[in-house]
């Protein structure tokens, strides 16, 4: 593929920023919840609270919309994120719990597309856990046993029977979820926000948070508090220690492609892929005849605040490569742009919510599927803050103790280490499956396996 000629942004590629960002605070003010975030998470949270008639308070550092809810690969998921062989190992009582959250989250967020008539080009489609190898697709049918039995619904396959491309062996479809345009969902629930009574300020950045919230130019009292900045939230020493590693990943785009090549692909189904890597890759199909595609390495950051930034041009070539071993027959095309954003990784791969002391809030870290999960966890802290109840699927994620265990793997050696990995597997499987292809030319044969592989 070609990179030479590659727009690397700063903020997404999906959406250009608003024009319409609101000033900062300049004064000091009093509310009922002051809520500190503009993603979807806080965003969700502010607009329940003031459909509930709370007196509200946004404070953003950029524009709402402008971190990782506008930047990610847009595929609406309707199951848990990380490694769930891992997850069923380490705490297989809450697989259930958390299936039914997952699911209930993809479905919120379609409800409230449907509710607000958000226009973010949302595709139905459910998402495949797809196979490269024969030993993804094993692990594949692994996965499927363990969502099956944690109430999920899916379907395994070859990518014939699911529609997908054919340079993938087969993989797992998620009935629920599809996929969307993040910026405009996100920007979209911006305008919804604006258009209420609560008093949002953005280019506002919180310098600390105690009995009061602090700000360069103001400062907010109020009587609950709702921290909601996911990777962001290090910056402050109220903080949970450990309660999260803020991550750096990078999402590409294709030139737009031609209807017949796009075709040709066998791609019938449009569902957006994630491999089966320990550091996944994504890929998916746009409405812009385009390919969105990213992740395959994961770049920590080291100290707050995070800086602003484009991804790095090698790891632009190295997805460019993975991609022209997927698509093959694309490896012509040339990649448009690149950007990147932070995510939350937890030390237990699964979100987080809890209390601090009497009137703090906070949940974070959907470690990849934040696009379905933060919007319905921002709603159902709404919910407690207001009723002094927590719904089970909030229950399923609640941490009794704002305490948390040093993450595993997630320094620069272990990531480094779980790459190597990744690529090892690549090339023994690769060499195994071009093997195969050997094998079975000089002999004449070639069978429903072999026909699936290629």
């Amino acid at each position: 593929m070609n990179t030479d000629n590659v727009e690397y942004h700063t903020f997404s590629g999906w959406v250009d920023p608003p024009a319409d960002v609101r000033p900062a605070l300049a004064e000091d003010i009093t509310c009922d919840v002051a809520v500190i975030g503009g993603g979807i998470n806080g965003m969700s949270t502010a607009l329940r609270l003031t459909e509930r008639g709370h007196d509200v308070v946004l404070l953003e550092a950029e524009f709402c919309g402008h971190g990782s809810s506008s930047r990610n690969a847009g595929q609406l998921a309707g199951a848990p994120g990380g490694d769930l062989q891992l997850l069923n190992l380490l705490s297989r009582k809450k697989m259930p719990g958390m299936m039914r959250l997952a699911e209930h989250a993809a479905h919120h967020v379609e409800d409230f597309i449907a509710k607000h008539d958000i226009d973010c080009d949302y595709e139905p489609t459910g998402n495949a856990f797809a196979a490269v190898s024969r030993g993804q697709m094993g692990r594949v049918r692994r996965v499927a046993k363990i969502v099956t039995r944690a109430g999920g619904r899916v379907e395994v396959g070859t990518s014939e029977e699911l529609g997908i491309p054919r340079g993938f062996v087969g993989g797992l479809r998620e009935v629920i979820g599809g996929m969307m345009n993040p910026g405009k969902f996100a920007l979209g629930m911006r305008r919804i926000l604006l258009n209420t009574p609560a008093r949002v300020f953005e280019q506002t950045k919180v310098t600390d948070v105690g009995q009061v919230v602090t700000t360069s130019r103001g400062r907010v009292r109020a009587n609950k508090i709702v921290l909601a900045t996911n990777a962001f939230a290090g910056e402050w020493t109220i903080t949970p220690r450990h309660l999260s590693v803020p991550i750096y990943v990078a999402e590409v785009e294709t030139e737009p492609i031609a209807p017949d090549r796009l075709a040709a692909l066998g791609w019938t189904s449009r569902i957006g892929l994630v491999t089966q890597h320990a550091i996944m890759e994504n890929y998916r199909l746009t409405p812009r005849n385009t390919i969105v595609f990213g992740v395959r390495r994961l770049e920590r950051g080291t100290s707050y605040p995070l800086p602003e930034k484009s991804p790095d041009p090698d790891l632009v070539e190295e997805l460019a490569r993975a991609f022209a071993s997927r698509f093959p027959s694309l490896s012509d095309l040339t990649i448009e742009r690149a950007w990147g954003g932070w995510i939350a990784i937890t030390s237990s791969w699964l979100p987080v919510a809890g209390q601090i002391g009497e009137n703090i809030y906070y949940s974070i870290a959907c470690n990849g599927h934040g696009l379905a999960q933060a919007p319905y966890v921002g709603t159902l802290i709404a919910d407690a803050l207001i009723d002094g109840e927590r719904h089970p699927d909030l229950q399923t994620l609640w941490a009794a103790k704002p305490k948390f265990p040093r993450p595993m793997m997630m320094g620069r050696l272990g990531l480094r280490t779980i790459w190597t990995v990744d690529r090892f597997n690549d090339l023994v499987n690769g060499s195994r499956h071009n093997a195969r292809r050997g094998a079975s030319v000089g002999s004449g044969l070639s069978g429903p396996s072999n026909m699936a592989e290629t």
